[in-house]
């Protein structure tokens, strides 16, 4: 008889690789859960105090979810068929030690493989009457409807994340559209009127010529009070020389009369 090559075992299976966990740990839990029922492997998983459970709860899931997505197969029909952790790579890492030495750390790494099949009808109509006789659900349906309820919860939960993401780059723009907006109003608040700019250019040019007639009213001013000084000046000068003259003029009287006296005394 041949046997079954790992990578042709019949069933859905579901892979986590390189979890940084050594295979021999990952195969104690595996161990536990090979042949069980979804609901009864995931309750293992889910109670096992080993820390790689939650990889292998999740790989279950992952498992199971491939089921029914890919081949349409309910959930409380599946059971784990077979499950093996093969070794990965080893991470090498070192540590220093006495007297200057070093000691290698291997960082064991493995690839976990689930595969879960359907089980025969003869087995499934036993299940379910042995359901009917306790009165309520078997742990495969449980597990089935709270797996379902974790998927919608994170489903709506990436929904409202998309929607709320959404709605941010939509207030994004809205801010920005209000922001250019401010912008340009107080841009155009900013900017003068082209009134406004004549205007000051009138009155500047108004004050320009006011301050020219100013200053050649203040030059002609000044032209006016030096012609003002210089007059009583020349008068002065012209009164002071008809004084000069009027003065010869008598001492020539004087000095004629003075001859007039001399001649005729010397006449007698």
């Amino acid at each position: 008889m041949v046997a079954v090559k790992t990578n042709e075992r019949p069933g859905t299976r579901a892979v986590a690789r390189y979890v940084r966990v050594s295979a021999s740990k990952a195969r104690e839990v595996l161990d536990l859960i090979r042949g069980e029922s979804y609901g009864r492997a995931a309750e293992i998983a889910a109670f096992s105090e080993r820390a790689v459970s939650d990889v292998i709860a999740k790989c279950l899931d992952s498992a199971v979810a491939n089921a029914e997505n890919n081949d349409g197969i309910s959930a409380e029909e599946l059971y784990v068929s077979a499950c093996y952790a093969d070794e990965g790579p080893t991470l090498k890492r070192w540590r220093p030690r006495a007297r200057g030495r070093a000691t290698r750390i291997n960082k064991r790494t493995c690839h976990i493989t689930i595969i879960v099949n359907r089980y025969d009808e003869a087995t499934l109509e036993d299940l379910r009457e042995r359901e009917e006789a306790r009165g309520r659900a078997g742990s495969s349906t449980h597990a089935a409807e709270a797996r379902r309820q974790r998927v919608e919860r994170s489903r709506v939960a990436a929904e409202e994340a998309a929607h709320d993401h959404e709605d941010g780059a939509e207030d994004a723009l809205v801010d920005e559209v209000v922001d250019d907006k401010a912008t340009e109003t107080e841009a155009a608040a900013d900017e003068p009127d082209a009134d406004e700019v004549t205007t000051d250019e009138v009155v500047e040019i108004d004050e320009a010529i006011a301050d020219e007639v100013v200053e050649i009213d203040e030059v002609i001013a000044d032209e006016v009070v030096e012609d003002a000084v210089d007059e009583p000046v020349a008068d002065e000068t012209t009164e002071g020389t008809d004084a000069d003259q009027s003065a010869d003029e008598a001492t020539e009287g004087t000095d004629a009369d003075q001859s007039a006296d001399d001649a005729q005394k010397e006449a007698n």
